[in-house]
């Protein structure tokens, strides 16, 4: 159930009557202590005294004037001054913490000159003492608004800092999810339209390997789902005892990738150094998109060519290497900083503190170069700033 707050005018209302209430009974002590008994007149200066504090959080100024009017009003006419004091205080502190602290001070400067008339008026035998007085509280009062101030003011400011921080975050998902639906749809597509176009053409010559290439669709069209799917329970998954989703790609997964690339037409090597070892999910995620663009690119651009997939496992870094012997030496295969997955790629790797070359090879065909620290202080230093192509 969701509680409700008290809203302003409704807790300044309370305690508006709260002080009238306190200012009566204080008030029928007046013969007790030496002044005059309080008559009608005396009551309404009394209510308007404390009852516009109601509205100091909209007119604060206003009920400042209008309640230190009633004081003055209520001194002159010479009934107990303190009986009028708390509205006038409180109304104090209310103009010190909305208002600038120069038209604080000049209405702590009016309270305390009325401070002031009411000693001079009831005949005080000890003048310093009210002066000390009316000093004293004004500049608590002025000092306790300030703070209360200021302490909104910080509130508003952070407030706004985590509504930016949440912007920002927002952005920053959006954009990670645009990468990976980017990394799903764009391997997946390739190898659907390279199945396609062989079972087209090999439909009436060879309904065999045209019945392999619509197996090969169906069975590559369906993980591709599976992925699209999972990326959108990520996006619409709000509830932390959900069930477990499911796992992201790892490095365990790159033979199945690469025996989907070959099923796409594309001969694929794989090469594994070094001992096998778990690694961290993100770099191991990591690792995977890139090999994943690599063939993509490869299946897309390479023509006819034969690519090669290495893993070298070192003490501290993960090297991966993504060749083909295709038309590599082309500088318009894959357009410098134009392509999606390429920009996907250079951040990834700036992420988890690798570095990334791509582009072509003097021997011919092309190059995706990726290194990747696989320990956490060697991520924490960030890498090496990524290589140009």
């Amino acid at each position: 159930m969701r509680l409700r707050t008290p809203r302003p005018l409704v807790v300044d209302t309370l305690i508006a009557v709260a002080m009238t209430v306190v200012a009566v009974l204080l008030g029928q002590e007046s013969r007790s202590q030496g002044w005059p008994e309080l008559d009608a007149r005396a009551y309404v200066l009394v209510a308007l005294a404390h009852l516009p504090v109601a509205l100091r959080s909209r007119r604060p100024l206003v009920v400042f004037a209008v309640v230190e009017a009633a004081a003055v009003g209520f001194v002159t006419l010479g009934y107990w001054p303190v009986v009028c004091t708390f509205g006038a205080m409180l109304a104090l502190y209310t103009v010190a913490s909305v208002r600038p602290v120069r038209t604080a001070l000049a209405c702590a400067g009016c309270m305390a000159a009325v401070w002031v008339y009411a000693g001079v008026v009831s005949h005080s035998p000890s003048m310093a003492s009210v002066l000390g007085q009316a000093l004293l509280y004004c500049s608590v009062l002025v000092w306790f608004g300030h703070l209360a101030r200021r302490t909104a003011e910080l509130t508003r400011r952070l407030r706004a800092e985590q509504a930016e921080r949440a912007r920002r975050a927002v952005a920053e998902e959006r954009g990670r999810i645009a990468r990976e639906l980017h990394d799903v749809v764009a391997h997946h597509m390739s190898v659907i339209s390279v199945q396609a176009g062989l079972a087209r053409f090999v439909f009436d010559s060879d309904p065999a390997k045209a019945r392999g290439a619509l197996g090969t669709i169906a069975d590559t069209s369906g993980e591709a789902l599976e992925e699209l799917r999972r990326i959108l329970q990520v996006l619409r998954e709000e509830d932390p005892e959900a069930p477990e989703r499911a796992p992201m790609p790892t490095l365990a997964r790159l033979g199945e990738l690469v025996d989907r690339v070959r099923a796409g037409g594309l001969p694929v090597d794989l090469a594994v150094e070094g001992t096998t070892r778990p690694l961290p999910p993100g770099v191991e995620l990591c690792a995977y998109r890139v090999v994943q663009e690599g063939l993509t690119n490869a299946l897309k651009h390479a023509g006819p060519a034969r690519a090669r997939v290495e893993l070298r496992y070192g003490p501290h870094e993960l090297t991966v290497r993504v060749t083909d012997d295709g038309e590599g030496t082309d500088p318009a295969r894959v357009p410098v900083g134009t392509g999606h997955g390429l920009i996907g790629m250079r951040e990834r790797a700036k992420l988890y503190g690798g570095t990334i070359t791509v582009g072509p090879r003097s021997e011919g065909g092309y190059e995706v170069l990726l290194t990747l620290p696989t320990s956490a202080a060697e991520r924490g230093r960030g890498g090496t700033p990524e290589a140009e192509r």
